[in-house]
């Protein structure tokens, strides 16, 4: 599902020339997007060591998959879909400008109409039946959850080969998907060291090998007949939990219900639209409710969610191109000065609706939240206005069930000032860092 263009860009560092208006948080316009054909991404090493690394250590990639760019697996994949069930389609798979591979219209396609009808028979649960029966008899007795049963459902399909049924939808899997899974601790610390999903991206690295871990010590070295080393290894679980990030979704209308979905995972992300996946109870099928025309020839996408840049990147490995995602956001750090002659009185009034000294808050090019302007309001507000420090403190925290836009005219432009001088200084901070870097 996440194919479309992996740009190495500086949109990996939050940045934070951003206009100071009238806060507008929430705002939905959207730009356009440019769908020239992107730059190819900086290739990190897929070594998950935490050592300094370089490219001639990368790891061998799994025996089962394709280049990301290859279409005569995804065209085999076509055929056996449409022989397994899939009906006549609108779309067919080719090689597009945004993302490697993607579905192209074939007929033209009116705004509205709803594409796709993959049957749930085509779908991947963790009720789909294994080829190797006592592999998942193993993992359903020992209660595996989810992510971790598709993860190793994945693997023993692949390693099954022609056997199961999944064997052509595996060939058409990149063979080493676009991930922050393969990136070294360094190139993490590296790359993301101005970026506040730096934390989260090692924190997800570290959950896939504890999770590999976990189940290599409780259940494979025990059934190594069943998960023999040499197919259930970390590298093949980086794969399947790589596969599963950047494909697997969640179907709203089957009670949550996550699911791989052969072909509409074919489908690349576009800041432009709204329309999402989902199962379709008059039709029986995963399909999704087009939000503009296409032509034929024309590439067909659907929105994997309103998430910023970085979000994209962690489960997707990719960022679209800078100014065309109106869900980007950084997180801006806003501090009380401790000169303030009414800080203890200022602290004393965050710490009683959860909040401390310093707090982040979002920052979008359409705006800032409502909880940001009334911390700037504490941060510049006068001893005189110290019976409304409690009001204020509880509008700058999320948690408060009251939202109100306070407004005090007297001392709006110096929070407003207050708001740019804190940009000015997070933007020389991570100036310094690139320049380090």
């Amino acid at each position: 599902m996440a194919e479309a263009s992996r740009i190495f860009h500086s949109t990996l560092f939050p940045t934070l020339s951003l206009q100071l208006s009238k806060p507008c948080y929430n705002s939905h316009v959207y730009p356009s997007l440019s769908l020239k054909k992107a730059p190819r991404p900086v290739q990190c090493s897929v070594s998950t060591s935490e050592t300094k690394s370089t490219s001639s250590n990368a790891t061998q990639e799994v025996p089962w998959g394709c280049d990301i760019d290859s279409l005569e697996n995804a065209e085999a994949l076509q055929k056996w879909l449409s022989d397994s069930g899939l009906p006549p389609q609108k779309m067919a798979i080719d090689k597009v400008a945004v993302g490697e591979r993607g579905l192209v219209a074939l007929k033209n396609v009116r705004k509205g109409e709803k594409l796709l009808f993959v049957p749930p028979s085509l779908f991947i649960t963790a009720d789909s039946e294994w080829s190797s029966p006592e592999a998942g008899q193993v993992l359903k007795q020992y209660s595996v959850p989810d992510w971790p049963l598709l993860a190793t459902y994945l693997i023993s399909e692949a390693s099954a080969q022609k056997s199961s049924r999944w064997c052509n939808y595996i060939s058409a899997l990149p063979r080493q998907p676009y991930s922050l899974l393969y990136w070294t601790r360094a190139e993490l610390d590296r790359y993301l060291e101005a970026s506040q999903i730096r934390q989260r991206a090692i924190e997800r690295v570290t959950d896939v090998i504890g999770t590999y871990n976990d189940l290599r010590l409780r259940i494979f070295s025990k059934y190594p007949d069943i998960f023999p080393e040499e197919v259930f290894n970390m590298e093949t679980f980086r794969w399947s939990f790589g596969i599963l990030f950047s494909r697997l979704v969640r179907l709203p209308s089957m009670d949550g219900k996550v699911a791989l979905v052969p072909w509409a995972d074919m489908l690349n992300h576009s800041c432009e639209v709204e329309t999402f996946l989902d199962y379709d109870k008059s039709s029986q099928g995963v399909v999704f409710t087009t939000d503009r025309a296409y032509q034929p020839g024309e590439q067909v996408f659907i929105s994997y969610g309103k998430k910023s840049n970085g979000e994209l990147l962690l489960s997707y490995g990719f960022v679209p191109k800078e100014g065309t995602n109106p869900s980007d956001l950084v997180e801006l750090p806003l501090s009380l000065k401790k000169s303030d002659r009414c800080y203890k009185e200022k602290l004393e009034a965050l710490k009683k609706h959860g909040l401390s000294a310093s707090q982040c808050y979002p920052i979008q090019i359409t705006g800032w939240p409502l909880e940001l302007m009334a911390y700037a309001y504490l941060a510049v507000s006068p001893p005189s206005m110290s019976k409304q420090f409690d009001e204020i403190a509880a509008a700058a925290s999320n948690k408060s069930t009251i939202k109100k836009d306070l407004r005090y005219p007297d001392i709006e432009e110096k929070a407003l000032q207050f708001i740019l001088d804190s940009c000015e200084s997070s933007i020389s901070k991570q100036v310094a860092l690139w320049i380090w870097m």
